[in-house]
């Protein structure tokens, strides 16, 4: 009997490493080799700030109420709050030591495109790689070389304040392996050239969908609700649906939408505001043509 017990009991643990080493080889870190980013070449500039202001990395990684210039510094040190607990937004600066002065483009490249961290971990989607990974190769190391134009900080953020089970790294190899892709987050038919370039700006730099889309309880994407509003993710209010089945924007036609977002101003003559008063300021800094082909993706979606 003592035999048969321990039989089951040696079986029971050999399973439960088995299924913990499938676990950790399905969702372990997978950046991409050294190789994939070795032939670029030299970084375009202008284009790299042009990507620079299509993501907003000013809105979280300069210090909280930075002006004018003083937002070019990426010093880092926003709080944002989630369900999940709050997450501190790192310092992106050139500097060696607390800002990404040290990193090499494939470093970058990969916390953009796979979402992992220098030292081969998993980072927080609170950064939003599940975006950014459907930006292009040339994007990032163009927007690689504006970055280490900008000036340097030696500020520290602190690290996440994040409750037990969600402080645990590993566990985000399974979050990626439910929600993680590069694919399109919608399939627009004849899509022409204005759409496509629009669906990227929307889809990849410029993150739209990071809260303008409602998530389920693990925070993955509702696929199926892709830009039609969600609970603002620090508890204030709700962020609005973008589709043609908005509410607020279904008369808005797309010569109205590229209009707002250069000028701040709707077709009613009232004004942006809160969080998407920087998100506007931004995409007004991008070529009409950019401003546009968002407009266009934005009335090609699917109404919601």
């Amino acid at each position: 009997m003592v035999a048969r017990f321990v039989r089951w009991l040696l079986c029971l643990i050999g399973l439960a490493i088995l299924g913990f080493g499938t676990f950790y080889v399905v969702t372990a870190p997978s950046p991409l080799p050294a190789s994939h980013w070795a032939n670029l070449g030299d970084p375009d500039i202008k284009n790299g700030e042009q990507v620079f202001w299509a993501g907003g990395c000013t809105s979280c990684h300069a210090a909280p109420g930075a002006k004018g210039d003083a937002k070019l510094v990426l010093s880092g040190g926003l709080a944002l709050n989630s369900p999940f607990g709050t997450f501190h937004v790192p310092n992106i600066s050139p500097d060696e030591k607390a800002g990404l002065g040290g990193w090499t483009l494939a470093e970058f490249g990969n916390a953009m495109k796979r979402g992992v961290g220098k030292n081969g971990e998993h980072l927080y989607p609170a950064f939003p790689y599940g975006s950014y990974t459907r930006m292009s190769d040339k994007d990032i190391n163009d927007l690689w070389g504006f970055l280490k134009t900008l000036p340097k900080s030696d500020n520290v953020a602190p690290p996440h304040e994040l409750p037990f089970p969600f402080d645990i790294r590993l566990a985000l190899g399974g979050w990626k392996f439910l929600y993680f892709n590069d694919q399109p987050r919608v399939v627009i038919a004849n899509a022409d050239d204005k759409i496509k370039r629009g669906q990227y700006l929307v889809e990849g730099p410029g993150h739209c969908g990071e809260c303008h889309t409602p998530r389920d309880g693990l925070g993955g994407f509702l696929r199926d609700q892709w830009l039609a509003g969600a609970p603002n993710p620090e508890g204030k209010g709700r962020i609005p649906d973008i589709t043609p089945g908005s509410k607020s924007m279904a008369g808005w036609s797309a010569g109205d939408i590229a209009n707002y977002l250069e000028t701040g101003f709707t077709p009613d003559f009232d004004s942006v505001g809160g969080s998407m008063t920087e998100v506007q300021q931004n995409i007004a800094r991008l070529p009409a043509s950019d401003r546009e082909a968002i407009a266009a993706y934005l009335k090609a979606v699917p109404a919601r």
